[in-house]
């Protein structure tokens, strides 16, 4: 059984510097949502003519990824929790930019937290925008393939590495840190990854971020071949192999999502649903939701806002995907979100 990070000592919170990822006082999550739902479309929209722009054979405009970059990264430090409920909605006819915007903001609140400067999680940003561009190469009829891919459309997939190397090398604004994090996403500390199968201690802590990050939007969210799972499924895969992914770092991605992440739909131990609005560092466990519905019978309720950590009768027992009670996750967002 895997157990996941227990509450913090006052020695891990010392370590840990959770006041990275406060909230600044006056910028509520709905208020961010507002602006965070706008533009989380109007980037994708961007990144979807920049993937096709490449897909084409035009030449790549990098600082359109710039100034989303630049977005990203203010609303996280406006409030982290608006754009990261964003990145659970689900669509597998578009995910390869969804998959673009969604590492890049994931990769910001996770660096946030780390205690990064603003100025190096923009870099973090771009390195995510830019990690999986050399599949706009590739064939696109693998990639949208929906059934498992077999062993050499796989290879052909692999190639990507290189082929978004090939793109950025020589662009304008790309930095050291960046091309890291496009080279070696998918190294494992074991050295059963690719495209050198290069070993821990040759892998940069930007480059073991961009690992988790990839990994777990990639199993969230929906794609082709396959129903993105909860993120719970998703983090016990990343702490079950700590051979592969950094345990550390693993640990802390935890500590900062929460185990029930912003924006997921959980079901309570008194038969009621909730959204989660707000994670709890100290104990992951706990967070702050939105309750919304009864269960047992099956109906919308009123909204009630309920801080778990402090309700010692009220406790998490699952994760629920919104189709099992035929919810419709955007349209939720939008009712008890957009003010």
């Amino acid at each position: 059984m895997l157990h996941f990070p227990k509450p913090e000592t006052t020695q891990a919170k010392v370590e840990q510097k959770p006041a990275a990822n406060e909230v600044p006082q006056g910028i509520t999550v709905q208020q961010e949502f507002l602006k965070a739902s706008v533009h989380y479309e109007q980037h994708s929209r961007k990144l979807q003519g920049f993937y096709s722009d490449i897909t084409s054979g035009l030449k790549m405009n990098v600082s359109v990824l710039d100034d989303i970059a630049v977005d990203i990264v203010s609303s996280v430090f406006r409030n982290h929790n608006a754009l990261t409920i964003l990145t659970r909605l689900r669509d597998k006819h578009i995910y390869n930019w969804r998959h673009m915007i969604n590492t890049a903001i994931l990769v910001s609140v996770f660096a946030k937290y780390l205690g990064y400067k603003e100025k190096t999680i923009k870099e973090l940003a771009m390195g995510a925008l830019l990690h999986d561009i050399g599949q706009a190469k590739m064939p696109q009829g693998v990639l949208s393939k929906p059934s498992a891919l077999n062993n050499n459309e796989m290879q052909v997939v692999k190639k990507h590495v290189a082929q978004s190397l090939g793109l950025v090398k020589g662009e304008k604004g790309i930095t050291p840190l960046m091309l890291e994090m496009i080279v070696n996403h998918h190294e494992r500390l074991d050295g059963s990854g690719y495209p050198r199968g290069i070993t821990g201690e040759k892998l940069s802590r930007p480059a073991r971020i961009m690992a988790i990050v990839d990994v777990y939007d990639a199993m969230t969210a929906d794609r082709p071949h396959q129903m993105g799972e909860e993120p719970i499924s998703a983090l016990r895969y990343l702490l079950a192999n700590k051979q592969m992914f950094d345990s550390e770092l693993v640990q802390r991605f935890i500590k900062c999502l929460g185990v029930h992440p912003v924006g997921t739909i959980v079901k309570l131990n008194n038969e009621r649903l909730a959204l989660v609005m707000e994670g709890n560092h100290q104990n992951p466990i706990k967070p702050k939701v939105k309750i919304f519905y009864n269960a047992k019978h099956k109906h919308h309720i009123t909204a009630k806002d309920v801080n778990l950590n402090e309700e010692q009768d009220l406790k998490i027992v699952a994760s629920i995907k919104p189709l099992d009670y035929q919810l419709n996750l955007a349209r939720l967002l939008k009712e008890h979100l957009l003010v």
